[in-house]
């Protein structure tokens, strides 16, 4: 499986395609801006919604959820590489959030 760092990926800037794989509540809180959210809970059956012809990045907190998806799309013959440490170290290495509104 490829791995890549919140802040490597961060580099790739607005081409790279990022998955939030965590559930609403999660996503809603807090997300990284422009990402597709699609639940790992979900993503059997919304597969078919992911783009199929570019590298999908797999975020989700900490890296756990990402890993099984990464590994889903990746046995589907899609391009999935796993965000290490998913949101949790996108936050901490100061890389851009969006949050739910006051």
């Amino acid at each position: 499986m490829q791995s890549i760092t919140p802040t490597d990926l961060a580099a790739l800037g607005d081409s790279a395609t990022i998955v939030d794989v965590r559930e609403r509540d999660e996503y809603d809180a807090a997300h990284v801006p422009g990402v597709i959210h699609v639940a790992l809970s979900e993503l059997t059956v919304r597969v078919a919604e992911l783009p199929d012809d570019r590298t999908l990045y797999i975020m989700c907190l900490s890296g756990g959820r990402s890993v099984q998806a990464t590994n889903y799309l990746t046995a589907q013959g899609r391009d999935a590489v796993n965000v290490l440490g998913g949101i949790t170290e996108w936050y901490h290495a100061g890389l851009p959030i969006e949050t739910a509104a006051a």
